[in-house]
């Protein structure tokens, strides 16, 4: 079974030049719109982060021992 890649390619052949230069603009904008969103994603999760650990920086830690637990393996 032949991959996706390859049926356009098959497609793209029978084109003629100026039309195969507009599908490789459309392939640039697919991959400047791809790459952009997983920047995005990347941008939201560090914001994120920085949100849920606002503030831990002044929290104290807890100094614990074996009796603190609850069940000893």
């Amino acid at each position: 079974m032949a991959t996706a890649a390859e049926i356009i390619y098959e497609h793209l052949r029978n084109l003629p030049e100026s039309a195969q230069a507009e599908v490789l603009d459309f392939v640039s904008y697919l991959e400047a719109k791809t790459r952009n969103a997983a920047q995005e994603s990347d941008v939201q999760l560090e914001i994120s982060l920085a949100l849920a650990m606002r503030g831990m920086d002044d929290e104290t830690v807890p100094e614990y021992s074996t009796a603190d637990l609850k069940e000893v393996f």
